[in-house]
């Protein structure tokens, strides 16, 4: 038997047995989770790394409120669910610019997928380090039917 300064007590279940259910793979409590999972945007369309894609980002100047598009490739995607993130790359006026967004984020209006890139590494860092042609990144094209 152990010997302990304290007396060990029963602690209650904080939650009721129907949110219990909710499967958790992250180690959150289930109730953080399920706040979490009504947070999130469900209207997003799937893309990868490599992907060229056109973000529409909520821009605030004075009073009004207008939408700016940032269109680039996907060099980098985070999936942590309600903390997911991407990197787009893209070259204005000779230099590059990348801006990493907030997948769920109310700033990020829309998203749209521009062309499907043909790549063999989850994170396009390489890219950084080349200019020009050598930057290019293959199309996937669709599958042929057989």
């Amino acid at each position: 038997m152990r010997f302990s300064l304290y007396p060990q007590r029963k602690l209650r279940p904080l939650l009721t047995p129907h949110i219990l259910e909710i499967p958790t793979m992250s180690g959150k409590h289930p109730l953080v989770q399920a706040i979490e999972n009504s947070q999130l945007k469900t209207d997003l369309p799937e893309f990868a790394p490599g992907d060229t894609v056109v973000v529409q980002v909520k821009v605030k100047e004075g009073d009004r409120e207008r939408l700016q598009a940032f269109e680039g490739v996907v060099i980098a995607k985070k999936n942590r669910g309600s903390n997911s993130a991407f990197t787009v790359r893209k070259i204005s006026s000779g230099v590059g610019v990348e801006r990493v967004f907030q997948t769920h984020s109310p700033v990020v209006a829309k998203i749209e997928v521009k062309r499907r890139g043909d790549v063999r590494r989850a994170k396009l860092y390489y890219l950084r380090d080349l200019s020009g042609k050598a930057a290019r990144i293959r199309e996937k094209l669709p599958a042929r039917k057989a």
